[in-house]
């Protein structure tokens, strides 16, 4: 591992660090991909690593090539302790609205975990319901290793589905834009209306009413 990407890794693991101190063994970095797009399911992360196994790569998915994030969701499957993911589709964010569904997505994912957390890293400012101790951190992605997996899993597992969603309706190019507000995608919407996938209450200002 380069040095220059040992001591970033190295930074990252601060908070880990203290809390290994302390005596947690078992923490859960949380993270979700998916509350600002058009269309498409809220996807969470949750993934327990290794101490002592630095994960090459791992930083803030949005800061990571599509290309690069993939290698990186290969070696955090095949190196993590565990890792959990939890979907909550459309008609879920539409009944109780993204941030309550991306509450549920982060406790199906812990849950989905094959090893229950000590303590549970979540990023962000909201703390979610669950009976395990833990803290949020703003920007976590970017301040502890255990985070930055979980956005880079829950971001190739989201992609992934609109890839494969793309085949499905590839009018609206969801390849491309995986679902987010871009000048082609709202112009498709306003050309071809809104899919199953699509969050009405996030694109009724692209639709005109009708007269």
């Amino acid at each position: 591992m380069k040095e220059k990407e040992e001591e970033r890794l190295k930074h990252m693991l601060e908070i880990e660090e203290g809390l290994y101190t302390k005596g947690y063994k078992l923490i859960c970095g949380v993270d979700e991909a998916g509350r600002g797009p058009l269309c498409g399911p809220v996807v969470a992360a949750a993934v327990i690593l290794k101490p002592d196994d630095m994960i090459e790569g791992v930083n803030d998915s949005k800061k990571l090539s599509e290309k690069k994030r993939e290698a990186v969701y290969e070696e955090i499957m095949k190196k993590a302790l565990a890792v959990g993911v939890g979907i909550k589709d459309v008609s879920v964010i539409e009944e109780v609205n993204i941030l309550n569904a991306t509450k549920l997505a982060m406790k199906e994912a812990i849950s989905n975990l094959k090893v229950r957390p000590e303590y549970v890293l979540i990023d962000g400012n909201q703390m979610i319901d669950i009976d395990i101790e833990g803290e949020t951190v703003v920007h976590g992605d970017a301040k502890s290793e255990s985070i930055a997996a979980a956005s880079i899993i829950a971001k190739v597992t989201r992609d992934r589905m609109l890839i494969n969603w793309d085949k499905d309706y590839p009018e609206y190019g969801f390849a491309k834009h995986k679902g987010y507000g871009t000048k082609a995608h709202i112009e498709a919407i306003q050309k071809y209306g809104l899919t199953p996938l699509h969050r009405p209450s996030f694109c009724k200002k692209f639709i005109k009413e009708e007269e």
